[in-house]
């Protein structure tokens, strides 16, 4: 492979200026743009477009950046392996997670550990988006529930249950639920999807509920099921306090589905990276 302009291309779409690039690499801005230059003309592709205010890649530039970047972390990679960086990881470390479970239980978890290895540099997006690991050249991902992707070596951190539950003032006014079909004659807080999942007879079945409200926030409707507006079904990391203070009320638990797996997710060229394997056993300790 020609490597000749692959670290000032790299530099510009990160820094998103030739001048910031050169910054960055030690190097006149000049310098940059020559590279940058011997680059598309070997490519026979725009990386970039350049106005006087601002620099843009192309959709060329898009593509060839998810690869270089993906070549450039296995270097990365490969130079820590065969200098020893299990005890002392530094580099980037590039993180996704689910929103609200990513801030109360994996952000903190992050940021200990790195109080424990400042050359680490962490990249963490929370959302409830599937990010492509490859694509957007991410080391881990943290996701609930069932997996999909067989292709991704899933490592189990912990478990979620979910609960249904209702206040004490809900109950008081409509009555308490025994069984499913009752949940009919109920007020049921719906989030993104307008089934809730349970278990009978050994098998898990969705059953259709409906509301006044529809919130695709659990945080949301966590509020409105402790104000009486209705009953909800939710992870226990949203109602765990509450029902511990006892203003919810764990219902219908016979019909409770099986604990799902809470996991870290990684592609297969991560698997002899240090920094990802010392950050995902720290997960496992620490959960």
């Amino acid at each position: 492979m020609n490597w000749e302009g692959v670290n000032e291309f790299v530099a510009v779409y990160e820094t998103g200026g030739f001048t910031s690039a050169a910054q960055q690499l030690s190097c006149s801005t000049a310098q940059v743009s020559r590279q940058i230059g011997k680059l598309e003309n070997r490519l026979g592709s725009k990386l970039f477009y350049r106005t006087t205010r601002k620099v843009s890649a192309t959709e060329a530039g898009q593509i060839y950046y998810q690869h270089c970047r993906q070549i450039l972390d296995a270097l990365d990679d490969a130079e820590r392996a065969l200098t020893d960086l299990q005890a002392s990881p530094r580099g980037r470390l590039k993180i996704t997670a689910p929103v609200a479970y990513g801030e109360s239980h994996i952000t903190p978890l992050l940021n200990n550990f790195m109080q424990h290895y400042p050359e680490l540099e962490l990249q963490c997006l929370l959302t409830n988006q599937t990010i492509d690991l490859i694509t957007d050249s991410y080391d881990l991902a943290i996701r609930l529930g069932r997996l999909s992707d067989s292709s991704m070596i899933a490592r189990r951190l912990s478990s979620r249950r979910l609960y249904v539950c209702a206040s004490p003032d809900y109950i008081h006014r409509h009555g308490e639920p025994h069984t499913l079909s009752e949940l009919s004659h109920h007020i049921c807080l719906q989030g993104t999807l307008d089934y809730w999942r349970f278990r009978t007879d050994g098998q898990e079945r969705s059953l259709r509920i409906q509301g006044r409200i529809r919130c695709n926030s659990g945080h949301a409707l966590l509020d409105a099921a402790l104000k009486g507006l209705g009953i909800v079904q939710l992870p226990d990391y949203y109602v765990e306090h509450a029902l511990k203070e006892k203003t919810l009320v764990s219902l219908l638990e016979s019909y409770q589905c099986e604990d799902e797996g809470i996991w870290a997710l990684y592609p297969q060229n991560r698997l002899l990276s240090p920094k990802v394997r010392l950050l995902v056993d720290y997960l496992i300790e620490n959960f």
